[in-house]
């Protein structure tokens, strides 16, 4: 499976789970990113940390460790 860390810029994907437990999923979460949302990567830093994406029409930068425990297809 596909995590969105491994998702290149420019690549829209469907997320379908959320991996991890207790606050950092209720953090992933409350940011909108839930079950079957659509996420378009925008960039990725020059060093590869944060990443920037755009999902629910808004911009969001998220860090390597969160976007691991995404699951896209």
């Amino acid at each position: 499976m596909k995590t969105l860390k491994e998702a290149k810029v420019g690549e829209t994907v469907t997320v379908q789970k959320l991996l991890g437990t207790g606050a950092l999923k209720r953090r992933i979460m409350d940011m909108g990113i839930t079950k079957g949302t659509q996420v378009c990567v925008r960039k990725v830093a020059t060093f590869g940390d944060p990443i920037e994406v755009t999902v629910r029409g808004y911009e969001l930068s998220l860090r390597k460790s969160e976007a691991e425990n995404i699951v896209c297809a």
